[in-house]
């Protein structure tokens, strides 16, 4: 049997979703779209093929809803879907922070929820996609989430619990990794080089050095270690990082995009 799924709210990350599903092999045809610009679900429409509807059709219809607004932005959204929304309907939820019992408290009772957070390198195949069980979501819910978000990356199944975590750490993930990147490419320039070269000197080191990390199976510190020779420029440079308290700030930074994480939970949005 066909399955329908419908990607409500349909921004970047919803787009490198559909994308990446048809590139996987769905039809477009089974696939249904909201935006709130009639112009942008136009946009869709003519670039992939898939279906603009409205939410309350995408309740009514789809197997699936993926819901992708913003966080500030779910509960008006639920209150739309709320009297349309069968309770064999899967939910699957891409907002941070919201916790799967947000949902289950506003549809009918027993309805499937499962919480995704994914990351921005989903618009290029390789996202960090976490998934969580709501109360109601079984196996075959998991699962299903999985070949969805499989088809822009890679997927792990956490405890909701542990998903404030997840979101400091890789949802947000990518950002820290852009903000290093620039600091290096300012020393780059600061040291000499053209921004053009320092900025390829370093991206391609950060990829070499992502796979090393994937592919070898070694623990960091014993690759950090292969590059640290003795009064050498590593070791002066780590000295340096350590002296400026790099590493203290960075699980202070975690902490605070954990923190920030439950409190849009709670409902604060300011």
């Amino acid at each position: 049997m066909t399955q329908k799924v419908a990607v409500l709210g349909t921004g970047k990350i919803g787009e490198a979703l559909l994308s990446g599903m048809i590139r996987a092999g769905w039809a477009p045809a089974d696939l249904l779209i909201t935006a709130r610009r009639p112009e942008r679900a136009e946009e869709l429409h003519t670039r992939y093929g898939v279906t603009p509807v409205t939410n309350t059709e995408a309740a009514k219809t789809a197997d699936t809803l993926i819901l992708t607004v913003k966080p500030q932005d779910m509960g008006t959204l639920l209150d739309e879907l709320a009297p349309h929304v069968p309770a064999d309907r899967l939910v699957i939820s891409g907002a941070a922070g919201v916790p799967t019992s947000f949902y289950e408290e506003r549809l009918a009772a027993g309805t499937p929820v499962v919480r995704v957070m994914t990351n921005t390198p989903a618009l290029v195949d390789e996202a960090m996609s976490v998934i969580s069980a709501g109360s109601h979501a079984t196996e075959a819910h998991l699962a299903h989430t999985e070949e969805i978000f499989g088809a822009v990356g890679k997927t792990l199944r956490v405890p909701e619990s542990q998903q404030d975590a997840c979101t400091a750490l890789s949802g947000s993930g990518p950002a820290y990794f852009f903000y290093l990147v620039e600091a290096m490419t300012d020393a780059g320039i600061l040291l000499g080089l053209p921004r053009d070269k320092a900025h390829d000197l370093i991206v391609q080191s950060a990829i070499g050095a992502a796979v090393m990390l994937r592919d070898s199976g070694e623990h960091p510190v014993k690759l950090r270690e292969n590059v640290t020779s003795p009064a050498g420029t590593t070791i002066n440079a780590i000295r340096e990082l350590e002296n400026h308290g790099v590493r203290a700030a960075l699980i202070a930074a975690l902490e605070a995009a954990r923190d920030r994480s439950r409190e849009l939970a709670s409902g604060n949005n300011a």
